[in-house]
């Protein structure tokens, strides 16, 4: 049954930042976010790959650990800066940022699933009918645990998976292909318009 007062339940695609859409800085195996502003370096292809996801409906929603400025390493200030570069820049609805270490045992640091279901509840968005994008273990298990659509973006880290991602993909673009394709399916309408794999 459908009607004008039936709304659609919004979707969304919940973005991990460092690997994923900023160049990550990767040491031993593992990715770690850019030290200074002018550090930033947003990937390639990522505009349009944003833009790609937004004309197909998604709210684009960014969920990031920064741990550093617990551990003293980076101000708050800094890692602001970079986000109101990347609002600037790029078509997010929301930055949603841990600054919280393990130790500190919070509910919104990933693995925990706090930071997108935070996010899901203000924006009302369905989260069963939602993706996360992540470049690390931590990302995929706080998709997981939050009933998403997981992708993991492969090649930065060598990090051992606990959850098993829904899709690998070494980059965004390749990412948000699978993302359309699959949610094409999934609505029963066939791949969204420039989201062939």
């Amino acid at each position: 049954m459908t009607g004008p007062s039936l709304r659609r339940p919004e979707r969304a695609v919940f973005l991990d930042r460092d690997g994923v859409i900023n160049r990550a800085v990767v040491r031993d195996g593992r990715p770690y976010p850019p030290a200074r502003f002018d550090d930033l370096e947003i990937l390639p292809g990522v505009v349009e790959s944003l833009h790609r996801l937004r004309r197909a409906g998604f709210k684009l929603i960014v969920v990031t650990n920064q741990p550093d400025v617990a551990r003293g390493t980076q101000t708050r200030q800094i890692v602001e800066q970079m986000h109101r570069r990347l609002r600037a820049e790029l078509p997010l609805d929301d930055i949603r940022t841990c600054y919280h270490d393990d130790g500190d045992q919070c509910a919104c640091r990933k693995p925990k699933p706090g930071l997108v279901l935070e996010a899901g509840r203000d924006h009302g968005i369905d989260l069963a009918s939602s993706y996360l994008v992540g470049d690390r273990w931590r990302d995929i298990q706080a998709g997981a645990s939050a009933g998403c659509r997981t992708i993991l973006i492969t090649g930065a880290s060598n990090e051992p998976l606990s959850t098993k991602p829904d899709c690998c993909a070494p980059q965004l673009s390749k990412a948000v292909d699978w993302i359309l394709m699959d949610d094409g399916g999934r609505q029963g309408r066939g791949p969204v318009r420039g989201g062939e794999a």
